[in-house]
């Protein structure tokens, strides 16, 4: 019996005994070829002069001129700028905030009140984004709730979302508050794995709440922890656009605007499609490398990695 033969009934064994599993795998794998994998040969047209009308194979190859006028356009400085930024906040002060939370919540003992905070923490992921880019708008006019809160401390009101030094601050602690609950989620799952009897030794010795914290529960926490980070710098260049959009205006481009806002109004709006595909590919050649990187860098540092 040859190798291929051995693994071809493994294999139709592990189906005969499995094999309400794999129907139930036919959606996902369906959903991922047919709206991943398929639309990837669209990016054939980032190397075209694209017109819908003519369509792939008639429009015109221009070779790499997209990607050049990307890089040579007056914007690139700014849009990486920014995008980098807005993510390199986020990661600093968003990453962190659900472990801490997480933290927190793990050691509260009263069971009404820890779902109590955990509901309250989950709510804001539920809310609509477009309710939640309302509510900010609101919030920063010049008669808002936080003009008032200001004005108590003699700050002069203003409409705080045209003011450029204030939106990457803005964007940054209201994706903070909207995503910390949700993001703990994994955390929590993770702390409910810790065998018991640890705290109980710990607690015998002596430890206190903050000692159990440091030296239980956070290093239980660090091998997926490693694993979120890592996925988070994977997406350092991207950026959605959809919160951008709603919260922006051209007042404040120099601070707010990124390369996925930039390519929505040049490929979507100017229906510029060829040129908005050429960044995507760009953005897509950053982030996988980042993510190869900053995977090898952990499994050769703390023996931590996805693969």
């Amino acid at each position: 019996m040859t190798e291929n033969e051995s693994f071809f009934q493994r294999w139709v064994i592990n189906y005969r005994n499995n094999k309400y599993i794999y129907l139930m795998l036919i959606p996902v794998v369906g959903f991922y070829v047919i709206f991943h994998y398929i639309p990837m040969g669209g990016a054939v047209i980032a190397f075209q002069d694209y017109k819908p009308a003519l369509g792939f194979l008639k429009s015109q190859w221009i070779g790499l001129r997209n990607f050049m006028d990307f890089f040579s356009g007056p914007y690139v400085l700014r849009l990486i700028r920014n995008t980098i930024l807005l993510n390199v906040y986020q990661i600093i002060f968003g990453f962190p905030a659900p472990i801490i939370l997480a933290l927190f919540i793990n050691e509260i003992n009263h069971k009404y009140y820890k779902k109590a905070v955990q509901t309250i923490s989950y709510m804001p992921h539920f809310i609509s984004l477009v309710v939640i880019c309302g509510l900010l708008q609101t919030f920063c006019r010049t008669d808002g709730i936080f003009n008032d809160f200001l004005a108590m401390f003699g700050v002069e009101r203003s409409n705080l979302l045209a003011r450029e030094e204030l939106f990457r601050t803005i964007f940054t602690a209201s994706g903070v508050w909207q995503t910390i609950g949700w993001g703990s989620i994994i955390y929590l799952a993770t702390l409910s794995t810790v065998d018991l009897s640890l705290y109980e030794a710990a607690s015998i010795d002596g430890a206190t709440r903050i000692q159990r914290m440091i030296h239980i529960s956070f290093p239980s926490l660090v091998p997926v922890i490693i694993v979120q980070l890592i996925m988070r710098l994977g997406n350092i260049l991207t950026q959605g656009f959809e919160k951008i959009i709603l919260l922006y205006s051209p007042l404040i481009y120099d601070t707010s605007d990124v390369i996925s806002s930039y390519v929505y109004r040049r490929g979507l709006i100017q229906m510029d499609y060829s040129f908005g595909s050429a960044v995507g590919i760009f953005n897509s050649i950053v982030n996988l490398t980042i993510l190869v990187l900053a995977n090898q860098i952990a499994r050769r540092t703390i023996n931590e990695s996805l693969w």
